[in-house]
């Protein structure tokens, strides 16, 4: 025993050992699991439960794990054609369970031609149309897949690191992807080898093959291998001859366990719509989340301004419900945040665009309301398949505007969607319109949002291709504008009419003669210096104002209103003209309030005509009347700030004591200057005139001053013959005897003093020029002026030493003649 094991040996680790077992794997018996599913008798043998399909032990663990005993409808079909190599059309209602149909095959198929390891390359490729049905997706594969497979699975989506996968994505063998992302990594990533691709899987297919992925698909079908097997679930099926085509699909088998139901939906879904204008839907959403606070709810909206605009607030209202949203412009780990919220609440209201309907399996969703109609019957049958799933209950409602109820009945008709109409209780509705319009008024950017909601939902409108539904000159827009909260409907550009190309690009043949001849005015001369003058990036970044919300964009949506075609036209040749620099005005005019008859009009003066019969305007202030020879010079008329451009400069003034103007410098005339004397007299003049002004207000000064001294003398010998010891209390003194004698020599003191002060006082006044006075030290206040003065420095002493109080007989005797000795 002690020969066989030595201290230089290691047991071998775990990983090793899966690392040789994905290499080779010998303990697995291909030929009897081919043999069986080459034995399936797709015609006359049932299936109902997976026992009966002949799957590996990984598998079959994975899925008793996963709590999945019994085929539904779709699986039973599907699943063993898949297994026999066969490309599959699939198609049945949503919540059916068609992720397994085709997460089985992928993971058998794989199996049975051990596609393990990174030398065998990408086996299997699974294509859905978003991340979280594509997260949901491998979520399924890892559950099944864990239980023995030895498979190396991963999740290619866009927003995550795009170096991460692309160390990863040359060791895969499944890739659950979405279409941008995969192509991508098949156009840039090196070392990523499609070629022995076996099974392309896409989800949603419908969805992928419309024109919003056909060119990555197209691009993706170019790198993949044509011998393959290809599988295409949805619950809305395309038959296109042409999709069928472009995935070179070998005699596929379509299977529909539906195609015979009565409905297109389950049968435990009950479907219902509401005729409401599109003035009150944002009302009756408000009140139906006020009446279903205990349940979980789906809103689905056009746009994603839209969905962010009334989750804003909604949130600011505060419903009694927790909110979420959730829309294409979303960073990734905000929307895979969201829907594992909204997997896990048990009563919340997600407001969401089409991304969250297709494919996404919320767990026991009670209600789907559908705020704006759907592009077509199979948008709204997925959008209304995040209900009812797995047999259970669930509630849809569609909000119908008057103008788009017949058509849509008609096309769900048409799909076999049973749907009943149900009323709104006037009492239980609640109008949020005045709430709405206080919250744009104080935040603008939620008025922002608003008003790029507005716009974002008429274009979803315009851009649709059913008009039998969809018809915009019958909605109530403005009304509309005002259920957000907005004080009028914003601009949009395509709104104006079908020609408005046609008017931006036509020629300026309605500006006057002189102006082609080339008479310019000041304006036009600075415009095209302002084109001459090479402008960087740099110029337009500091030109910008208010770079939050009142940027370019709000200014765009700001409605101008014209007074014919012609206005039209000018507004487009003088955009034209000016490039950009137009879109760069903060404020822009949008209404224009005329005066009342008869009112003078200060801004701009009163008009006449001249020979010509053209408009000349005087302006109050301006040296020359200003020519209004177009519609251009017309429009000035209505701008303050461009009219100061003819003005001339202002004077600025200032205003005496009775209340006269005057200008800041005011400067004699040269002639009347010289009347008065040369100038070196007249500055003679001046300095005496201004030296016997300043000696007469030195004497008022002093003697001022003098009477103050004299009034503080008079009121401080009241106050010490009147109290005595309290003066010597306020002093800060201490007592210095209880004798007559100490109180007598402290009278002659106190006289002593208060005659060296007067005698001072007097000799300083007689001195020329006066001295200031000394500023007050740190240790001195206003009080000492009115009492003794105990702080008196030394005059023979040091700048700034101070002397000290008397506290005995001793120190007063001290303090006299050191004075004395002066």
């Amino acid at each position: 025993m002690a020969g066989t094991l030595t201290g230089h040996t290691k047991p071998t680790k775990v990983k090793k050992l899966q690392q040789s077992q994905k290499r080779k794997r010998s303990d697995v018996d291909v030929e009897k699991l081919a043999q069986a599913v080459q034995e399936l008798d797709l015609q006359g043998q049932e299936f109902k439960s997976f026992t009966d399909l002949p799957l590996s032990d990984p598998t079959k663990a994975g899925l008793k794990a996963s709590h999945f005993t019994t085929l539904t409808d779709i699986q039973a079909k599907a699943i063993p054609l898949a297994l026999k190599g066969a490309d599959i059309l699939g198609a049945a209602k949503t919540g059916s369970g068609k992720t397994l149909a085709f997460v089985i095959p992928v993971l058998e198929n794989l199996y049975r031609s051990q596609c393990v390891g990174q030398d065998a390359g990408l086996g299997a490729m699974i294509i859905s149309p978003t991340r979280e049905l594509a997260i949901q997706i491998f979520e399924v594969l890892y559950n099944v897949g864990k239980k023995g497979h030895l498979f190396a699975a991963g999740l290619i989506i866009g927003g995550k690191s795009l170096s991460e996968e692309r160390d990863a994505l040359v060791r895969m063998n499944i890739v659950v992807c979405t279409p941008g992302r995969i192509l991508q990594h098949l156009s840039q990533t090196v070392g990523f080898n499609v070629d022995n691709l076996q099974m392309l899987v896409l989800d949603e297919a419908d969805r992928i093959l419309d024109m919003g992925f056909q060119r990555d698909l197209d691009a993706i079908i170019d790198y993949l291998p044509t011998q393959r097997q290809t599988l295409l679930f949805s619950a809305t099926q395309t038959k296109k001859v042409s999709d069928l085509a472009r995935l070179s699909l070998q005699d596929p088998e379509y299977v529909a366990v539906h195609e015979a139901a009565e409905s297109a939906t389950p049968k435990s879904l009950q479907q219902n719509y509401v005729v409401c204008p599109l003035s009150e839907k944002l009302d009756t959403l408000w009140s139906f989340i006020q009446s279903s606070k205990k349940s979980k709810i789906i809103v689905f909206l056009s746009s994603g301004k839209q969905v962010r605009f009334v989750y804003e607030s909604f949130r600011h209202m505060q419903p009694g419900i927790p909110l979420l949203h959730l829309h294409g412009r979303q960073k990734q780990t905000a929307r895979l945040d969201i829907t594992s919220k909204f997997s896990a609440a048990k009563n919340s209201c997600l407001f969401a665009t089409d991304v969250a309907a297709r494919g996404l399996d919320f767990p026991a969703v009670d209600w789907v309301v559908q705020v704006d109609c759907p592009e077509d019957t199979d948008t709204y049958i997925h959008r209304v398949g995040r209900t009812a799933r797995y047999e259970r209950k669930g509630r849809a409602v569609l909000f119908l505007d008057p103008s788009e109820e017949e058509g849509m009945l008609k096309r769900l008709e048409a799909k076999k969607v049973p749907i009943e109409r149900i009323n709104i209780r006037q009492k239980k509705q609640q109008s949020i319109k005045n709430q709405l319009q206080n919250m744009c008024f104080k935040d603008p950017q939620l008025k922002y949002l608003g008003q790029k909601a507005f716009v974002s939902y008429v274009k979803s409108i315009h851009i649709m291709k059913d008009k039998e539904i969809f018809q915009l000159n019958k909605l109530p827009l403005e009304d509309y504008a005002g259920s957000l909260g907005l004080p009028g409907a914003p601009r949009i550009k395509f709104m104006k009419g079908d020609n408005a190309k046609e008017l931006k690009n036509a020629p300026r043949q309605h500006l006057s003669s002189s102006e082609d001849e080339g008479s310019e005015d000041e304006e036009s001369k600075s415009k095209k210096k302002d084109k001459e003058q090479v402008r960087t990036k740099y110029d337009r970044m500091f030109e910008r104002t208010n770079q939050d919300v009142l940027s370019g964009h709000y200014s765009k949506l700001i409605q101008h209103e014209f007074s014919g075609d012609e206005d039209e036209k000018e507004d487009a040749a003088s955009k034209a003209d000016q490039g950009s620099d137009s879109d760069d005005d903060l404020m822009t005019v949008k209404r224009v309030i005329p005066a009342a008859e008869g009112a003078p009009d200060e801004a701009v003066g009163t008009d006449a005509l001249d020979a010509d019969g053209k408009k000349i305007v005087s302006l109050p202030g301006a040296k020359d009347p200003l020519l209004i020879d177009s519609k251009r010079r017309e429009k000035l008329l209505k701008s303050k700030k461009k009219l100061l451009k003819f003005k001339g400069n202002g004077q600025k003034l200032v205003f005496d004591d009775e209340g006269n103007a005057h200008e800041l410098y005011e400067l004699e005339d040269e002639e009347d200057f010289r009347k008065n004397g040369a100038a070196e007299d007249q500055r003679q003049r001046f300095l005496e005139e201004e030296r016997e002004r300043i000696e007469q207000a030195d004497v008022a000064d002093k003697a001022l001053a003098k009477e103050k001294r004299l009034a503080k003398k008079i009121k401080r010998k009241e106050r010490a013959k009147a109290d005595p010891e309290s003066d010597d209390e306020e002093d800060g003194g201490v007592e210095l005897g209880s004798g007559q004698d100490q109180q007598q020599a402290f009278d002659d003191f106190a006289k002593f003093l208060d005659e060296t002060r007067a005698s001072d006082v007097e000799s300083e006044e007689a001195q020329e020029p006066p001295q200031k006075k000394r500023p007050k030290k740190w240790f001195e206040d206003d009080s000492e002026d009115d009492e003794a003065p105990k702080h008196k420095k030394k005059k023979g002493g040091k700048k700034g030493k101070a002397v000290e109080e008397p506290e005995t007989f001793e120190d007063l005797e001290a303090l006299a003649a050191g004075m004395l000795n002066e």
